[in-house]
């Protein structure tokens, strides 16, 4: 392996959190590589929301406005390149790309985010982010009043038929199979008349990603506009991994308040560690990270 350049901070993952977490270490002069391989999971959703200054324009928007001004700042360099491998050496760290470089840092930030595991129903992928969505502050408003499905089980379905009750009064939720709910929560949903369908999809039609029909397993169809649904996800790299950190039971790299992993030296932000996935919890877990980073550099060099 031959070693380009050293660095203070590899940052794997370059969109939101990642970005945020270079422009804190660019401020104070630290030499940060970004290594990002243009895959953000949000890549489909027209427009983000609920991050102030910035609601309404597109997620790939945000980011180049955000990559143009972390980039202005000269100690910061951004490759686009995938990496692949992490290897913990005795007082830094080198990351292995999918071209064939490797870098070595003093620290290591994985902004890598996570990858939804889509679920084997025709139509689902082609409106994930646009018309089948995941979060009511993110996207709740913008399909208000709208008649809409909750495709999840038991006590996540419960907590989010709560939220979107407050946005519209046509609520339904699809279970997907026999539902499960306790007798409290059976009578909570009744008391306000939302509906459990407890037959499996199989069809999502759509218009370019604009659901207007669910297709059950029967054969039967009902009209829906908007679909919330809890997926499964697996980390976007599986590095954090190789280099030992621990992971939650959800599946995040588990991290402290500070956003270090059980690695010394290895740090998350962004959806890889954060159970809240949203545009401004990704840019405030980065600006953490970076000063959290950058203390730890003076402290080493002071």
């Amino acid at each position: 392996m031959k070693v380009i350049e050293n660095y203070d901070v590899i940052i794997v993952g370059g969109s939101y959190a990642g970005l945020a977490a270079a422009m804190s270490l660019g401020r104070s002069l630290r030499k940060v590589l970004i290594i990002d391989s243009g895959k953000p999971c949000n890549r489909q959703t027209p427009h983000s929301h609920n991050f102030i200054t910035q609601d309404g324009k597109t997620p790939s928007e945000i980011s180049s406005i955000a990559k143009s001004q972390v980039l202005e700042y000269n100690t910061v360099h951004f490759i686009s390149d995938k990496a692949i491998f992490g290897i913990k050496n005795e007082d830094n760290f080198t990351i292995g790309t999918n071209t064939g470089a490797t870098y070595v840092a003093k620290k290591v930030v994985f902004a890598t985010g996570i990858k939804d595991v889509m679920p084997n129903i025709k139509g689902f992928q082609d409106c994930w982010g646009i018309s089948i969505v995941h979060c009511p502050y993110c996207h709740g408003y913008e399909i208000r009043n709208e008649k809409t499905g909750i495709m999840v089980n038991s006590e996540r379905a419960y907590h989010l038929a709560q939220l979107v009750n407050n946005l519209t009064k046509e609520l339904s939720i699809l279970s997907n199979g026999s539902a499960s709910f306790t007798p409290e929560q059976l009578m909570k949903l009744e008391e306000n008349t939302i509906d459990i369908v407890e037959k499996k999809v199989v069809e999502v039609e759509h218009e370019n990603g604009y659901m207007n029909t669910i297709v059950f397993d029967d054969g039967s169809k009902e009209k829906f506009k908007a679909l919330y649904a809890a997926l499964p996800f697996v980390q976007h790299s599986d590095i954090p991994e190789a280099l030992r950190c621990n992971l939650t039971d959800d599946g995040l790299i588990l991290v402290d308040r500070m956003c270090k992993t059980t690695v010394t030296g290895v740090f998350a932000c962004g959806d890889n560690s954060i159970k809240m996935r949203s545009l401004a919890n990704a840019v405030a877990s980065g600006t953490m990270v970076g000063a959290v980073i950058n203390m730890e550099l003076v402290k080493e060099n002071f």
